[in-house]
């Protein structure tokens, strides 16, 4: 159909003429409602966006000297944090003499972490700066 003939036709309905596909010979176009039709994309960007949900990183501190009962705490924690979605970032501060044992921290973490099931994933291995011994963990998808 000419174009002329078309905008006619948009015209007299009260609606928009637009070009779906530019590259066909001839070129595609499609009488509709523009400003409906962008409020309804938007609308669709909107209840996609709500679905998706922004991993976090819980936190999760453990020590040297840590009693087996709040072992079992953190690991129910981490597991909760898990069925969440959310990545976990165990951290040890290690204070004065405790530093000299960084192979004892580094094996209560690796414990931990064994602990809390084969489906963990390491994001970040262990790193020590300072006093401080941290690592990052998620669950497998």
């Amino acid at each position: 159909m000419p174009t002329e003939r078309a905008l006619q036709l948009a015209k007299d309905q009260e609606l928009d003429l637009v070009e779906v596909n530019p590259r066909a010979t001839p070129p595609i176009c499609k009488i509709i409602d523009w400003g409906s039709y962008l409020y309804q994309q938007e609308k669709a960007e909107r209840k996609q966006k709500a679905k998706t949900k922004v991993s976090e990183i819980k936190g999760i501190r453990l020590s040297l000297k840590i009693g087996a009962h709040d072992l079992d705490m953190r690991r129910e924690q981490a597991l909760k944090f898990f069925e969440q979605g959310d990545r976990v970032k165990l951290e040890m501060i290690l204070r004065g003499r405790e530093r000299a044992r960084m192979d004892l921290a580094r094996k209560i973490m690796s414990d931990f972490i064994g602990s809390l099931g084969d489906d963990v994933v390491v994001d970040a291995p262990m790193s020590s700066m300072g006093g401080r011994l941290t690592g990052l963990i998620r669950k497998k998808k």
